[in-house]
């Protein structure tokens, strides 16, 4: 079953740079799927489309069958109505490279908080998932904790924890180890694997080829905002068939 598809996706900014060019990719049910490429090359910006925090030019948007994003009869995108859109924004989970945490919260009420207030769960049974969470990402002991009393590698838990919360079809992360040192990369590589061995539907953008290349069944490799290859992981990153390709993996294998 797809869970989410962006087709046709155009993205220019200040009118002159196309950071997208007319990219499409669609996840079925617990594919994980690995975006590589080079910095400035649109992944981050294809990622923000695709969660709705930055607006197509142009595309196609769809979550589950639910329609997001579509064109109009002057091929520019137009998106569904505010509820609907809050729907939708419900099945998906976005992990940011830099933690994205209330600071003014606690480790548990940034995971309960967007189940509480923005899905209405009951405070029961948001509070069984938020704890069991924890215990499930190692931070049992720190429920009561507030951000600045973590380290980065717990922070990252915490988001995923957070994005989770929600139930989503999907998650989505952003390169979630860039802002972190070697150690504690590992420690969140870790945590992703678990839940790519849980056949949990995931689109994850990162600089981790080796990573990519054992925990995603797929690797789409983007380049100048347009997908130059793509294909089961092992054999894009051991065999590419793409010159760009190539030389972008030797500078990881060096």
């Amino acid at each position: 079953m797809e869970i989410f598809s962006i087709r046709s996706a155009r993205k220019t900014f200040d009118n002159s740079l196309d950071v997208l060019q007319d990219i499409s990719i669609s996840i079925s049910r617990g594919e994980v799927v690995a975006i590589i490429g080079p910095s400035g090359s649109g992944k981050s910006t294809l990622l923000r489309c695709a969660t709705l925090l930055e607006t197509l030019d142009s595309g196609e948007l769809y979550f589950s069958g639910e329609r997001a994003a579509w064109n109009n009869e002057n091929g520019e995108t137009v998106y569904a109505g505010a509820q609907k859109l809050r729907e939708i924004k419900s099945k998906f989970g976005l992990v940011f490279q830099n933690f994205n945490l209330f600071p003014h919260y606690s480790v548990l009420k940034n995971i309960t908080d967007a189940p509480l207030s923005v899905q209405k769960r009951e405070k029961d049974e948001v509070m069984r998932t938020a704890r069991s969470l924890m215990d499930k990402m190692g931070l049992t002991e720190k429920a009561d904790a507030y951000p600045f009393q973590l380290s980065g590698g717990q922070q990252q838990r915490v988001s995923i924890a957070r994005a989770l919360a929600m139930n989503p079809d999907i998650l989505f992360f952003d390169e979630p180890t860039s802002a972190l040192d070697p150690e504690l990369t590992g420690e969140i590589l870790r945590v992703i694997r678990a839940l790519a061995a849980e056949h949990m539907t995931m689109v994850i953008v990162t600089h981790e080829i080796e990573f990519a290349r054992n925990v995603a069944d797929r690797i789409i490799f983007i380049a100048d905002g347009v997908i130059v290859e793509e294909g089961p992981a092992e054999a894009l990153v051991s065999n590419p068939q793409n010159e760009r390709t190539r030389t972008f993996l030797n500078h990881f294998q060096r």
